[in-house]
């Protein structure tokens, strides 16, 4: 495997694919005209997931360290970790069916790095369906045995050593992709890019 394209293994967005950036180097986006419109809509989104993330992770932490009781814990956290999959799956499909395909039209020279993006989703999308699962393990168990029990302490292991994995890769992939689509967004406009 091209270790570029794992993302486990990458330290950012391959040089070959950072022509752009170049010409657009991220402490000149805000400023930039071009960045209204879509540029800042993905920028937004983007931020509420790299936000919400955080807040799930602490919230896991003040459950860990019984800073928090287990029902109010699981009234904040089952909608939120819920709309956080659901919004990051759709807003991946979305993505990947209208976004990726126009602005590679747009720019061959970073079909690669749409492949790269492409990658990323599947395994992201494996690392949602592990989240899912073992939050619901998590929760059924602390439902169904007492918090300090062996068996929730496993449950909420797994449960954050699947979600750390997933924020980590999510993190990888934001940044990346942030790295690729915005520069052309603004070097091309959103009338020029459809």
């Amino acid at each position: 495997m091209d270790v570029s394209f794992d993302i486990d293994a990458r330290p950012g967005l391959p040089g070959d694919l950072k022509l752009l950036l170049e010409a657009y180097p991220r402490e000149t986006w805000q400023g930039h005209p071009n960045v209204e419109g879509t540029a800042r809509f993905w920028l937004s989104r983007h931020d509420m997931f790299r936000e919400l993330g955080g807040a799930l992770t602490e919230a896991l932490r003040q459950e860990r360290e019984d800073e928090v009781e287990i029902e109010p814990f699981k009234r904040w956290f089952v909608p939120r970790l819920g709309f956080f999959l659901n919004e990051l799956d759709g807003h991946h499909r979305i993505e990947d069916t209208y976004y990726f395909p126009v602005y590679q039209e747009a720019e061959p020279r970073l079909a690669r790095g749409f492949d790269l993006l492409d990658a990323d989703h599947v395994t992201i999308h494996h690392d949602l369906q592990s989240v899912a699962a073992t939050a619901n393990g998590f929760l059924a168990t602390m439902t169904a045995e007492k918090e300090t029990s062996d068996a929730v302490l496993r449950a909420r292991d797994a449960y954050q050593a699947a979600s750390e994995q997933l924020i980590r890769r999510l993190l990888r992939h934001l940044g990346d992709e942030e790295d690729l689509i915005i520069p052309l967004i603004l070097d091309r406009g959103d009338a020029a890019l459809g």
